[in-house]
């Protein structure tokens, strides 16, 4: 049976800093067991949130990247189920301001495998967790939005969230019928390692928002690509 609107599970996917934190933070400040994946063996800011609040936050060992990881995990975890699985992965390439044409074969390689392939694989891999009637998103961007593009710049991270959007399109038209709500959350520019020091938003004026939309859609079942506002994102 699924928890109730005010508590519940959720399973962090990328929650050793920035954003994934504060959000595993913010959930166990409101009551919910929290899940969250760190990568490798190294001590994290999880790891001493678990510490502080143990019996709400528990920390998982994932490399989003390695598909043996995914299953050891849901292997792991195959007697929870959750309420929502949220995955919260993204990097970019060195220098944004390269063209793609610019860009290494490389580099490409790995922000594609990154933000568009892994994120699906974990989706497809763990959504046997999540109760019939839960939750499953991913953080997407604004950047990803191929309407909205009428500056360029970014071009990899921008093509890597754009290919993300339509594998996530494509899921929930595999989905058709089903109770779940999906979601696709554009969260705005963000103060984080991965934002940078120009972003115009904080992590602690961004969480909140975005905890009471992810609260919020879980009674919507299908896919919404929503920005920090709850706004749908156009395509």
């Amino acid at each position: 049976m699924t928890a109730s609107p005010q508590t519940g599970s959720i399973l962090l996917v990328g929650a050793s800093r920035g954003l994934g934190l504060a959000l595993a933070e913010a959930f166990a400040g409101r009551g919910w067991e929290v899940v969250g994946t760190v990568r490798g063996t190294r001590r994290t800011p999880l790891h001493d949130l678990a510490d502080a609040q143990p019996g709400l936050i528990a920390v998982e060992q994932l490399d989003i990247t390695a598909p043996a990881e995914i299953a050891a995990l849901k292997a792991r975890l195959s007697a929870r189920r959750f309420d929502i699985l949220f995955v919260n992965a993204g990097t970019t390439n060195e220098d944004p301001t390269q063209t793609i044409a610019e860009v290494s074969t490389d580099e490409f390689i790995q922000v594609m495998v990154t933000n568009a392939l892994s994120p699906m694989r974990v989706v497809e891999g763990l959504e046997g967790l999540v109760h019939a009637d839960g939750m499953l998103g991913v953080m997407s961007s604004g950047q990803g939005s191929i309407t909205d593009n009428t500056r360029g710049g970014r071009e990899l991270y921008r093509g890597s969230k754009a290919a993300l959007n339509q594998y996530m399109r494509s899921y929930a038209a595999r989905q058709a019928g089903s109770q779940r709500s999906l979601l696709l959350l554009a969260p705005g520019w963000i103060r984080t390692d991965l934002g940078g020091d120009d972003a115009p938003y904080t992590v602690e004026e961004s969480i909140p928002l975005l905890v009471e939309l992810m609260l919020a859609k879980r009674a919507r079942p299908g896919l919404e690509y929503l920005d920090r506002n709850s706004k749908a994102v156009p395509w």
